[in-house]
């Protein structure tokens, strides 16, 4: 593995959630390494272990958001919906966001840095909770942290360690083209959502402002293709903005695209943030749209929300800490 030479055992003791398992091997030995993936994904976390903490938690029902605090004073938020046996990590991968989606608090002060592996990987370790599924939709693009991203799910699903089913894996990502078809060719079939929210260029730019330079065409189809490749149905987020992306030719343009692919549409309802200007869809609104995608020949579903109560809902995760240390 590239920079190995570049790892001591100080580094691997000192930040090991940060490191594979095969490199754990090559810098302190094989004997040493099983001792320490064992301790660090069978066993409860330990101090010196660590280089986040928990702040505070947020409770809502079956949803709980977790807020913690990064080495340099920075915050994150992590979200865990409990299940019948186990439960939901939403993950984030960055402190902030560029995308700058108009529904979504994340990016609202723009993008700060990327989360390093460990930082990844901590989040769902902290949780202290039985997790049967990860999904990469907190703060941040994934895929604009590519590297540190596709090593976290490496080290979550490294059999010496936490073991997790590569299935149980989700990312959600914006589809910049060029990550997009880097996913493409892992070795990980990990589902994919795709969060597309328009059938225009135009619209789309209005809505994900910071994405114009990725085609929705190309979007569209390196989706398709990774459906193909990995032989997973995709599938495709769509915030139902009443007016601006849910007229007839939005639902033809949608058939025409996904018609007898292996896709599912996941409508989306807006959860309230910080922009007032955004107008929230009746549920007869979204019904009629979800009936006619259906007689159009497309396999449709209604995300429910959870944690609105606690902003912990899709679009709404931002930390109030980092704008009070700004």
């Amino acid at each position: 593995m590239k920079n190995l030479q570049r790892h001591t055992p100080v580094d691997i003791w000192s930040a090991p959630y940060g490191f594979t398992y095969k490199e754990m091997v090559e810098v302190i030995g094989e004997r040493e390494a099983k001792i320490l993936y064992s301790s660090l994904y069978k066993h409860s976390p330990k101090k010196e272990h660590l280089n986040m903490s928990l702040k505070t938690v947020y409770k809502d029902g079956d949803t709980e958001k977790y807020v913690y605090e990064l080495l340099d004073g920075m915050y994150i938020e992590t979200v865990f919906i409990k299940r019948r046996g186990g439960g939901t990590v939403c993950v984030s991968t960055q402190v902030g966001c560029s995308v700058g989606c108009i529904f979504c608090e994340s990016g609202r002060n723009g993008f700060v840095r990327n989360l390093t592996t460990a930082e990844i990987v901590q989040q769902v370790i902290l949780l202290l909770r039985k997790v049967n599924r990860i999904i990469f939709m907190g703060m941040g693009e994934p895929l604009f942290n590519y590297d540190n991203f596709i090593k976290a799910i490496h080290i979550l699903r490294d059999r010496n360690g936490m073991n997790f089913p590569t299935d149980g894996i989700t990312v959600s990502t914006v589809g910049p083209v060029k990550q997009l078809k880097k996913l493409r060719e892992e070795h990980l079939k990990i589902q994919l959502t795709i969060s597309l929210h328009a059938t225009t260029q135009v619209v789309r730019n209005r809505i994900i402002p910071n994405m114009h330079l990725s085609k929705i065409s190309d979007v569209v189809d390196g989706a398709l293709s990774y459906a193909k490749r990995h032989n997973r149905k995709v599938v495709f987020a769509y915030l139902i903005l009443p007016g601006i992306n849910d007229r007839p030719s939005d639902i033809r343009q949608i058939a025409n695209w996904f018609r007898g692919k292996n896709v599912m549409l996941n409508l989306l309802e807006y959860n309230p943030t910080s922009n007032t200007q955004i107008k929230k869809p009746a549920k007869q609104e979204m019904a009629v749209f979800k009936q006619q995608l259906e007689r159009a020949g497309i396999e449709v579903t209604m995300r429910s929300s959870h944690g609105r109560n606690i902003n912990a809902a899709c679009g709404q995760l931002a930390s109030k800490y980092n704008e009070t240390n700004e």
